[in-house]
């Protein structure tokens, strides 16, 4: 429904459609942004003490100047009951204005700030908040596919030791959970064909994950422990069959938690051979190095599969995009001001995001830690009403 705007620099005196009121003398013109169905466009309505004046005996011109300096003046054409803006009033709406009106021999001039989505932020603040730009250029932007999965020890990294001869276990030294070297004694067991006892040494170092030895247990063919190494994890993932053509081994992988911030490269290994009965699905894995032990073998991670690359003439990083009303946008930095750009997107990347419109090329924006940004302009108010 949406006639008018509000201003950050405070509330003003308001019309009978909800424009902006500029009074000098008796004659008074009230300034609204008008959108219900059509792109925003400028519209002037005349007074003169206190009373509508016909539109064709006033002749009316308004400038912008946005932030980045560009300059537009819109002319206006009489209808009906009100003065038509001459072309499309561009998002974001904030720039400063100035009206000039002509009715009869006299002509009257108003200048004011109109500003939305706009803040001003020092380097030193912004630097203390982790606020980093980037450039609006030419980037390679990935298709992806988002799957889902979890963590499990990496096969290849785990070790079954069981009992080189067959007989009752007679001494076990450790647990599940326990990190081990490489020759720890883990068990001793007594052979059913010498009836001597001899020991069981860890083959490989890493943690115990399964035990299935007690003392008086008999010990045969299955394994007593297993020993997985913890930094060799492998993320598995099922592909279902709308995505089984777009996900191939080779193709690169970045890996996340479902909290959180951290993320991994990698890129998909193999296939499982089997596809699960049900669902149709078949496993994907990508290994997923886990030196710190990040990774915990059950933990749901989500992966974006990259499955095509493209060059496009201007993109941003996919991180910096917030959601500012109904529009998704980007904070453009001029000086120590940021002001927001709404953006039309096109195909959208893990890491970079296609523009087609709503920026210029080579304007710097921020790309790290926006969402600042954007709270602080939501707490300072500096938006309009549509």
């Amino acid at each position: 429904m949406a006639e008018g705007e509000e201003t950050a620099a405070g509330e003003y005196e308001r019309g009978p459609h909800n424009g902006r009121m500029l009074r000098e003398g008796d004659f008074a013109i009230e300034m609204t942004v008008f959108e219900d169905g059509v792109p925003p466009e400028y519209r002037l309505y005349a007074y003169r003490d206190g009373e509508p004046v016909d539109p064709s005996e006033v002749t009316a011109r308004v400038m912008i100047t946005r932030l980045d300096g560009e300059e537009t003046t819109f002319t206006f054409t009489p209808q009906v009951d009100y003065l038509r803006g001459s072309s499309v009033l561009v998002e974001p709406h904030s720039f400063d204005v100035v009206v000039v009106a002509n009715e009869g021999d006299r002509t009257h001039r108003w200048a004011f700030e109109s500003y939305e989505g706009r803040v001003t932020i020092s380097d030193e603040a912004a630097n203390a908040a982790g606020i980093e730009t980037d450039t609006v250029g030419p980037q390679q932007v990935d298709d992806a596919v988002e799957i889902i999965g979890r963590v499990e020890l990496d096969p290849a990294g785990s070790a079954e030791v069981g009992a080189k001869y067959p007989g009752p276990v007679m001494a076990v030294y450790r647990n599940i959970g326990d990190r081990v070297a490489r020759g720890a004694l883990l068990a001793r067991v007594e052979s059913s064909y010498s009836l001597q006892t001899y020991d069981i040494y860890a083959p490989i170092s890493g943690i115990i994950s399964e035990r299935n030895a007690n003392v008086g247990s008999i010990a045969d063919s299955d394994p007593l422990f297993v020993i997985s190494d913890p930094s060799r994890t492998v993320a598995t993932f099922p592909i279902f069959p709308r995505d089984i053509e777009r996900v191939r081994p080779g193709q690169s992988i970045l890996i996340r938690g479902l909290e959180g911030n951290r993320a991994q490269g990698s890129v998909i290994r193999d296939f499982l051979p089997l596809a699960e009965v049900t669902s149709q699905a078949v496993t994907a894995r990508a290994s997923l190095p886990n030196r710190d032990g990040f990774w915990r073998p059950g933990m749901a991670v989500r992966g974006l599969v990259t499955t095509n690359q493209r060059t496009v003439p201007m993109a941003v990083r996919t991180d910096a995009i917030q959601q500012f009303r109904d529009f998704r946008v980007v904070f453009a930095k001029i000086g120590e001001t940021y002001e927001v750009r709404m953006l039309e997107l096109g195909q959208e990347g893990p890491e970079w995001t296609e523009v087609i419109s709503g920026i210029a090329p080579g304007t710097v924006y921020a790309s790290e830690n926006s969402y600042v940004i954007k709270a602080d302009i939501e707490k300072s108010g500096a938006s309009h009403d549509h």
